[in-house]
């Protein structure tokens, strides 16, 4: 049975804050019991407080964010400089999942770069299966381009195929796809699936105040942002159709993710999220 958890990302100030620990168990107090680990240096402190989270609040470290190189001015792990380490890590949390969360943006100048990212990605993925563990990637709305009647998540799955993927729903909405779909689509390959729904805001009073001063272009921009991500239930995304799809595509984690809050707190937004799942009938996945 799948698991619904959190995606870390979310929580990164308050792990700056008040540390993991604390942090893990303001959401486990929410009901929440698993952890997507994103954005989230994985040093010994917090490596050691992850696993103390699962001993005493009895958290599940889903899954480990990685890096194939690490970004340039952006720190952190990376496979191609600490894979041992990142093998370590996920030994000691019991974590058999690694996603790699966005394609690297010097792979984006080209479908070529793509190509060469994937089987690069697929040599790692064969690499940490002799481990026992698994490399998952997450799609934004990016890989939903086209290349000669192709998807380049498509082209990505084709050059990679020791890699499975995590699906994020908002990011396929917003990619012009059905969610329900994709996920059968990629059926018995995603192990993760993001819960964030996609909802289309109303336009601030502040857009008429240019659109008053002749800023049509300014207005233009407001109209633009209209899509936002939101609260699972909040939106626009069909989850009574989307959760069984989920599941039955093979996900093992359904992960809670809102990329901004507008004004809210992550608490009051994971709370959200957290009281609709189980309103639609899902609190057995908690």
């Amino acid at each position: 049975m799948a698991k619904i958890g959190v995606q870390a990302m979310m929580l990164k100030d308050s792990f700056t804050e008040i540390g993991a620990f604390e942090t893990l168990r303001k959401v486990s107090g929410i009901g929440y019991n698993a952890v997507e680990i994103s954005q989230i240096p994985m040093t010994p402190e917090n490596v050691a407080e992850l696993d103390r989270s699962r001993s005493e609040l009895g958290m599940d470290i889903a899954a480990l964010s990685v890096a194939m190189e690490t970004p340039k001015g952006r720190p952190g792990d990376s496979l191609a400089e600490h894979f041992d380490k990142i093998v370590d890590d996920a030994k000691r949390l019991d974590s058999k999942l690694l996603r790699i969360g966005m394609l690297p943006f010097p792979a984006m100048k080209s479908i070529g770069a793509v190509v060469d990212f994937a089987k690069q990605a697929n040599e790692y993925a064969e690499r940490l299966q002799e481990q026992g563990l698994g490399l998952y990637y997450h799609n934004h709305h990016i890989e939903f381009a086209k290349f000669d009647g192709k998807y380049m998540l498509d082209i990505i799955a084709e050059n990679s195929p020791a890699m499975g993927m995590e699906i994020d729903v908002h990011w396929v909405q917003r990619g012009g796809l059905d969610p329900v779909r994709t996920l059968e689509k990629y059926a018995g390959r995603t192990a993760m699936v993001h819960l964030k729904d996609y909802r289309i805001g109303e336009l601030p009073e502040s857009a008429f105040g240019l659109l008053d001063s002749g800023d049509v272009a300014g207005f233009m921009a407001e109209f633009k942002n209209v899509v936002q991500f939101a609260e699972v239930g909040e939106g626009n995304l069909d989850f009574a159709s989307i959760m069984p799809a989920a599941q039955a595509a093979g996900a093992q984690y359904l992960l809670v993710e809102q990329d901004e809050l507008y004004g809210r707190t992550v608490w009051e937004a994971l709370q959200t999220s957290y009281d609709n799942l189980v309103a639609m009938g899902q609190s057995e996945l908690f």
